[in-house]
């Protein structure tokens, strides 16, 4: 790519930056803009932008650097330039949940607790990234507002990932230093795993969902995708502190690596590891392989309540999409949405209350059995997804479109179901593949002892290799 600047902040990560930000080696104008350039050269063909803000960003990267100069320090994130999933409100920046649809009166006028800390942080937001029409989809495919393109293959258009599809993106390919994502059913983890990054998914409630638009209340988690797990850790210990969270709280600390010869992960035998691609199961072997010669344990275990994810979603889902945007609303504006999100969305209109119910009773006594699961074990692994990222066109058919969303949400949407916190890590790729995701689960509220795993299995795994933007990288 001719005169593309290099990502500033990839080489040397969060921690770099803030070192050298605070030395006055780098300013935070200076990166902005090479983000900027970079959004403008690589973004029309990308498609991960819904809205770039880049007046806006710049005034706050200079005004950051103005308070660098009188000696304020907002801690590690001052001066980051982030891209925000188009759920969220921010103020002077439209919000449209990947929709044609008027949806202000569901999401309120008002910034919420998490844009507020970022802003408290420091961050300068660059703009909106796309997103599949309501969060509800996992393929990263949506009619309504495009369907950005996997980085990883610029001469194919690949599946970005769902439904943060412009959050995997625009951080896979340097348009931004981190992103903010959200996960109903595997929305952080999927576009993560399919474009090389590190996704966390955090505990239901951690981080408030006010001023945004909702897929299901009771489900909903905002997450990051990072470079690293580092950069994770960084971001997620910031916010935190950025949020007020009680200073004893370790999720306020960043985390250190764990010490993988202590670990002992369980291993699902039923579910998580079936029908995997030949490239997937090649890249899980050899890592796991990899992890027992390092002295991790690995005990095989059953986890009975993954497969009710099954009956679940597929009602829950658009059963509460639809309660938000109303009958009405929906029928009259039908014609503007999506036409596979349309059609899910319409099912619920056939869902019986009791049935509702009874899934909603099932899930709360299987949250209960499958956190017991836990006992003796530091977390449960698993492949991300079941395949890498295949080319858009393989999904123009809506019967195959949805068979291979289901498959593709078999491994997180457990996670969702049974209120845990779980990571994605780049494992090395083979022989010039495409992204492939290593996933650990953990109880709900233990992020501080994930993230320390995740530190880790990156260590042990190595550093993950970023898609050719066409600049020279180190």
């Amino acid at each position: 790519m001719t005169n593309l600047p290099a990502d500033p902040i990839a080489p040397i990560g969060l921690d770099g930056f803030a070192t050298a930000f605070r030395k006055g080696e780098m300013t935070s104008e200076a990166v902005t803009r090479a983000y900027l350039e970079r959004i403008a050269k690589l973004d029309p063909q990308l498609g991960s932008y819904q809205y770039i803000a880049a007046e806006q960003a710049l005034k706050t990267a200079q005004a950051m650097d103005q308070l660098r100069e009188a000696g304020v320090d907002l801690g590690p994130l001052m001066g980051v330039p982030v891209a925000v999933k188009d759920l969220l409100v921010i103020d002077g920046m439209p919000t449209t949940g990947g929709s044609k649809l008027e949806l202000q009166d569901l999401m309120g006028n008002e910034e919420g607790p998490f844009v507020r800390a970022l802003k408290k942080a420091g961050c300068v937001i660059l703009g909106k990234v796309k997103m599949v029409e309501f969060a509800l989809g996992i393929t990263g495919v949506s009619e309504s507002r495009g369907t950005p393109w996997n980085p990883w293959d610029l001469d194919n258009h690949r599946l970005p990932g769902g439904s943060s599809s412009g959050s995997g993106v625009a951080a896979a390919a340097g348009l931004c230093a981190f992103s903010i994502g959200s996960d109903t059913g595997g929305s952080v983890r999927v576009p993560a795993a399919l474009n090389g990054l590190f996704g966390l998914k955090t505990t239901f409630g951690l981080w408030s969902n006010e001023g945004s638009v909702a897929l299901a209340p009771h489900l909903d988690t905002l997450g990051l995708l990072t470079r690293t797990a580092r950069d994770s850790a960084i971001a997620f210990a910031a916010l935190n502190q950025a949020m007020g969270m009680d200073e004893a709280d370790p999720r306020c600390h960043l985390a250190q690596p764990a010490r993988l010869p202590s670990l002992l992960f369980g291993r699902p035998e039923n579910y998580f590891f079936d029908d995997l691609a030949p490239d997937v199961a090649g890249a899980m072997d050899t890592a796991l392989d990899q992890l027992s010669r390092a002295g991790v344990a690995l005990q095989d275990m059953t986890l009975p309540e993954a497969p009710e994810r099954e009956d679940y979603f597929p009602v829950s889902l658009p059963v509460s999409l639809l309660a938000s945007l109303g009958r009405e609303r929906f029928q009259e504006g039908k014609h503007l949405i999506d036409p596979v999100i349309a059609g899910r969305i319409e099912s619920a209109l056939e869902v019986k209350a009791i049935d509702h119910v009874a899934l909603e009773n099932r899930r709360e006594d299987s949250i209960v059995s499958a956190h017991a699961r836990f006992d003796g074990l530091d977390g449960w692994i698993s492949p991300t997804t079941a395949s890498t990222a295949l080319p858009v066109e393989d999904l123009s058919d809506p019967k195959t479109g949805l068979a291979f969303a289901l498959s593709m949400t078999r491994n997180t949407q457990p996670g969702n179901y049974l209120e845990l916190c779980a990571s994605t890590i780049p494992l090395p790729r083979q022989d010039g593949g495409l992204p492939i995701g290593f996933q650990v689960m953990c109880p709900a509220d233990s992020e501080a002892d994930l993230l320390s795993i995740s530190l880790a299995l990156e260590e042990a795994f190595g550093p993950a290799t970023r898609p050719d933007m066409g600049e020279a990288q180190d």
